[in-house]
């Protein structure tokens, strides 16, 4: 074999070792998706905070309920598996993800640069904002959420949320106090104990109309931006794949709309409530 004809197959044959070294790397990345472990076990282990209106809740014979996870629901009919939801803090979800205790984040979570950092996202399936519910005594003084950063102001929110966030980036002036869950936090202000939170809408909205009465009122427009999406395991780009494709089907095929009147635009579902 003359030498150009020699250099040109050792080229050839080192693509194809490349080729074959590639495909072999896919094929093995393929096998570690949380889809396989998923289709395995034939489970689905959902991890969510339940107390978040309308997203998930208990019902009052104990059930997990909610927007999010009917559309979690709906993803784990579509893998031909059974729905487990795993209750836990918010402040755990991130930590009982990346040690396997379960598959997918499905908690009504912000996309964050700092959350983008530990984990991979889907596509959002809503777009909300936060916003200030107040106790009715400041009615005609407090016009905007710019208004409460001011040391006289005791200002709430949930533990480890974008509200807490958002409270203490925007509001850095005035007292701010956490607590475990939402409901508790809003309880601060209808009973007078703190002067606003700052939480996200819808849950403000409901949260007044339900229960505030006089004794609360809300800013409705919102003051920031913030996609709440599904957050996964980094590195595995099968799984990331069928949740976007998932998520673009249900988007355009009714079952999201049909979701998104039952649990935003009626009240029916409040009965079952406790």
């Amino acid at each position: 074999m003359k030498q150009g004809m020699r250099l040109v197959a050792l080229a050839l044959l080192g693509v194809v070792a490349m080729v074959m070294n590639a495909t072999a790397a896919d094929i093995d990345l393929a096998g570690k998706s949380t889809i396989e472990s998923i289709l395995k076990r034939g489970e689905l282990r959902c991890g969510i905070d339940s107390g978040y209106m309308p997203f998930e809740m208990t019902d009052k014979n104990g059930k997990f309920i909610g927007f999010e996870i009917d559309l979690a629901r709906e993803l784990a009919k579509s893998m031909g598996v059974k729905y487990v939801p795993v209750n836990m803090a918010f402040d755990g979800i991130i930590p009982a993800l990346l040690t396997d205790k379960i598959d997918i984040i499905t908690a009504g979570m912000t996309v964050t640069q700092e959350r983008n950092l530990k984990i991979n996202f889907v596509e959002p399936f809503i777009v909300i904002g936060q916003t200030p519910m107040i106790n009715s005594k400041h009615q005609g003084k407090v016009k905007s959420y710019r208004d409460l950063n001011d040391p006289a102001f005791t200002i709430v929110s949930k533990l480890g949320t974008t509200g807490e966030m958002a409270a203490k980036r925007y509001l850095p002036k005035a007292n701010y106090k956490s607590f475990e869950t939402e409901t508790d936090a809003a309880l601060e202000v209808l009973n007078g104990k703190a002067d606003a939170m700052i939480y996200d809408l819808p849950f403000t909205s409901i949260f007044t109309a339900e229960q505030g009465g006089d004794k609360l009122f809300l800013i409705k427009e919102p003051f920031t931006f913030e996609p709440l999406a599904w957050g996964i395991r980094k590195g595995d780009p099968d799984f990331i794949n069928y949740l976007n494709n998932f998520m673009h089907q249900i988007k355009n095929d009714g079952r999201y709309q049909k979701l998104y009147h039952k649990w935003f635009e009626s009240t029916e579902w409040r009965k079952n409530m406790q």
